[in-house]
């Protein structure tokens, strides 16, 4: 757990980033503003924290769950967000599934191209040239007469 109170206040870098996305071009914020609002938001996410955990504790759970808190939300009066949230974490498992899907197929492309590769090297003009009546491009068989 955090020492001192100010350790639990998120970045001020990714808080002055949302503060500019957020706002439109021209306004500007002052830093008494700023300090604020991460103070607030700080309050914010250790309260939704504070009341995933009461869920995940009634399920005698020691791990928070996205359904904790999209439930934490609710008891919170945040109805509103909660379809936004249902939603990006849709999108989020999506994408994660996507680069577990691509991971696999590399790995299972580079392990068919291991599997499947023999050392050859090319000898260009000094390779030999095959024998008389025979194509380089394929064996002869028994029914080619040539």
């Amino acid at each position: 757990m955090a020492e001192r109170p100010e350790d639990l206040n998120l970045p001020n870098a990714v808080i002055t980033r949302i503060i500019k996305e957020a706002l439109p071009d021209g306004v500007n914020i002052s830093k008494e503003a700023r300090s604020a609002i991460s103070r607030a938001a700080s309050v914010f996410v250790l309260y939704a924290t504070s009341c995933a955990n009461n869920f995940a504790m009634k399920g005698k759970r020691k791990t928070l769950n996205a359904s904790d808190v999209l439930s934490a939300m609710e008891e919170m009066e945040f109805q509103r967000f909660v379809a936004p949230l249902k939603e990006a974490l849709e999108a989020y498992r999506r994408e994660q599934r996507g680069k577990k899907e691509a991971s696999e197929q590399k790995k299972k492309e580079e392990t068919d191209a291991a599997e499947g590769t023999t050392l050859s090297c090319s000898l260009g003009p000094w390779a030999p040239s095959p024998p008389p009546g025979q194509s380089s491009l394929r064996p002869k068989s028994r029914g080619d007469r040539t």
